[in-house]
């Protein structure tokens, strides 16, 4: 187990989800984190990537929020010092932030923002 596997169960639930729940369907990741070729890290920059952007986002409005941000963390993991920056920033303009710790409060997180009825 791991951040990414757990991310991973997180949008297979959420594209299995989808059948019933279409707005899940437009949850995405934001490919801010990771080992470059510095190259590459150079390009994404350039385009715009930033460090500590939270991991997922669901563009979808709910109870006044303009929608879910979500960075992913396991087991002892903590949410950095730039990854809070951001999390307090986007919650000061209105969008509803969450560290969740694996999938199932991923899928908590989720089905509370969006009022889903699961079975």
């Amino acid at each position: 187990m791991s951040e990414h596997t757990e991310q991973v169960a997180l949008i297979n639930w959420c594209k299995i989800m989808e059948c019933s729940h279409p707005q899940l369907g437009l949850i995405f990741s934001i490919p801010d984190g990771g080992n470059r070729h510095i190259v590459t890290a150079r390009k994404l920059r350039a385009e715009g990537v930033k460090s500590g952007v939270p991991d997922l986002f669901l563009p979808i409005p709910r109870n006044g929020k303009h929608g879910l941000f979500i960075e992913m963390k396991f087991g002892k993991n903590k949410a950095s010092e730039n990854q809070q920056k951001w999390l307090m920033s986007l919650d000061a303009e209105n969008y509803q932030t969450s560290v969740c710790y694996g999938f199932d409060e991923g899928r908590e997180t989720i089905i509370k923002y969006l009022g889903l009825e699961t079975e």
